[in-house]
């Protein structure tokens, strides 16, 4: 399109609009009605450890979205001449799951409880036995019923719980309300009634620990939505914690809010049966549609829906790209030294292209990344570490071989456990995540890993936000389509992408790493026992 088109456009208030809250970055990206893009913005931040518990401060939550929005609309009055005035359809997506308890006056009750934490063992296993259904210590349910265990104190003022994408989305547009795939992350889904099931419901009040409580849990969950549903409007009060300057119209439609795993879905064109994707970040994650239900519980693997309640498998790992990103930035120190600064672009593109001179089995190193607990290879705190035997060969491009590796292995083991006990068919994935902008190279060595071809398209570094973005004209559109269909007429039929099979030597190498990984595990369980230094 052509810049004056998109002016005209974006003062007409056609623009949609999705904006991510991801581990490490929240971004925000604008589209034309086509899914284009056509600005972007973002901002950086970390979680923090308090308390022995990861979590991000509600404050920085909106210091980040004003900053991410101010950065957006600056693109878009750079590149085009105008301002952003009016957005046609908006969503919000972040990371799934987690603690995010209110009370009646909508006040937060304790800090948020991410993802990333592994403090609810003994709740998840204890739900899962009740329910017959695969709980994971990450899940809002298991949250709520590990504090109930504890006999925590807040518990009985409860009156809102929700996941981070659910509170922005409240405070955005005044409505308590969740898309069905960032619901799934919260309690279980059923499928047909498209809300949480009843009689999971109804087994979880008759639990020892929930009795006694004022209120019932169907009551403090967020109302259900699929994706197309209308989610509110933008109000006064929402446009100015978006757009402190007030520039901001308020009155822009919102689709449902949804977690990271819908919308990377979604911007991998994964949402039909027998469709799968892979995201990459901060956490790692495989996701596998189903067209019948699974045979077992197995505790490696997620029940969690697409964004119009398609039940998933999925394979989620708590760490993935972190300790890349810290080693990454010791390099970078290192270059310092030397009076260099290299570009984090340059860098990661340096440091990964050397791993095309490294062996195929990472010359013997092993490395762990784990920053936190790792639940699919029962690590119980984050401890990240590297081995080696005095014959292994140590060099930049085998160390950061093995970084790779280890950022996938865990995604390998737990989907092993779908093709090898569910028998499930995946004849190939499509990928996305940041780790893809280095054209090919992390492709390649994932489809290594996993033993499988490997897609990626041209929007794979744009990821959730994009995702949300087409979620939100989704929304928008009056069409009559489903969201498999709209997203195969409408926003996929010309993408680009490449597809890499394993490479033979490739995958025996990796097969080699993954054998040395399992076999050296009981080192990393032992690290995570010992105390972290204060």
């Amino acid at each position: 399109m052509e810049e004056k088109e998109i002016a005209a456009l974006i003062e007409a208030g056609d623009a949609s609009l999705g904006l991510e809250l991801g581990s490490t970055r929240i971004k925000a990206v604008l589209v034309a009605p086509t899914s284009e893009t056509i600005a972007v913005g973002s901002y950086g931040w970390e979680n923090e450890r308090q308390d022995g518990i990861w979590t991000y401060a509600l404050s920085a939550v909106w210091e980040g979205i004003a900053a991410c929005y101010l950065d957006l609309a600056q693109n878009v009055t750079e590149r085009y001449g105008v301002k952003l005035r009016k957005i046609g359809a908006m969503g919000i997506s972040a990371m799934m799951h987690g603690y995010l308890p209110f009370d009646k006056d909508g006040k937060q009750l304790v800090p948020f409880r991410t993802w990333r934490n592994t403090i609810t063992g003994e709740a998840a296993d204890h739900l899962t036995e009740a329910f017959h259904f695969n709980i994971p210590q990450r899940w809002s349910i298991a949250h709520l019923d590990q504090a109930l265990l504890k006999g925590e104190p807040h518990v009985k003022d409860i009156a809102f719980l929700t996941t981070l994408a659910g509170y922005v989305h409240w405070r955005l547009t005044g409505e308590k309300v969740l898309g069905i795939g960032d619901a799934s992350g919260m309690f279980p889904i059923d499928e047909v009634a498209g809300t949480y099931d009843a009689a999971l419901l109804a087994r979880f009040s008759e639990l020892p620990e929930v009795q006694g409580m004022p209120w019932r849990l169907e009551g403090l969950l967020p109302r259900v939505l699929r994706a197309g549903a209308p989610a509110g409007t933008l109000t006064a009060e929402g446009a100015r914690l978006l757009d402190p300057t007030g520039t901001l119209e308020p009155g822009t439609l919102f689709a449902p809010p949804e977690g990271d795993a819908g919308t990377g879905m979604v911007s991998t064109n994964a949402v039909r049966k027998r469709t799968g994707n892979v995201s990459i970040g901060t956490s790692a994650f495989s996701m596998h549609v189903l067209d019948a239900p699974l045979r077992e519980v197995h505790r490696d693997i997620d029940l969690v829906t697409t964004p119009v309640g398609a039940p998933v498998a999925m394979v989620h790992t708590n760490n993935c790209s972190s300790e890349i990103n810290v080693w990454a930035g010791l390099f970078s120190e290192v270059a310092r030294c030397f009076g260099e600064e290299v570009p984090a672009d340059r860098l990661y593109e340096a440091l990964f292209q050397k791993t095309e001179e490294a062996q195929p089995d990472a010359g013997g190193l092993v490395t762990y990344n784990c920053l936190s607990g790792e639940p699919v290879t029962q690590v119980a705190e984050g401890r990240p570490l590297f081995l080696r035997t005095p014959h292994s060969q140590m060099n930049l491009a085998n160390f950061m071989l093995a970084q790779l590796y280890a950022a996938f292995a865990p995604l390998r083991i737990g989907l092993d456990v779908l093709t090898q006990e569910e028998h499930i068919a995946v004849d190939s994935l499509v990928a996305q995540g940041g780790l893809f902008r280095t054209p090919k190279i992390a492709q390649q060595i994932l489809a290594n890993m996993l033993d499988l071809p490997v897609t990626v398209m041209q929007t794979a570094s744009e990821g959730g936000a994009w995702g949300m973005a087409v979620l939100a004209l989704y929304a928008r559109a009056d069409e009559g389509l489903s969201l498999a269909d709209y997203l195969d007429q409408k926003v996929f039929a010309s993408a680009k992408k490449t597809t890499l099979a394993p490479v033979p030597e490739g995958a025996k190498g990796a097969a080699k790493f993954l054998a040395g990984y399992r076999q050296a595990l009981p080192v990393e369980r032992a690290a995570a026992v010992l105390a972290e230094a204060e």
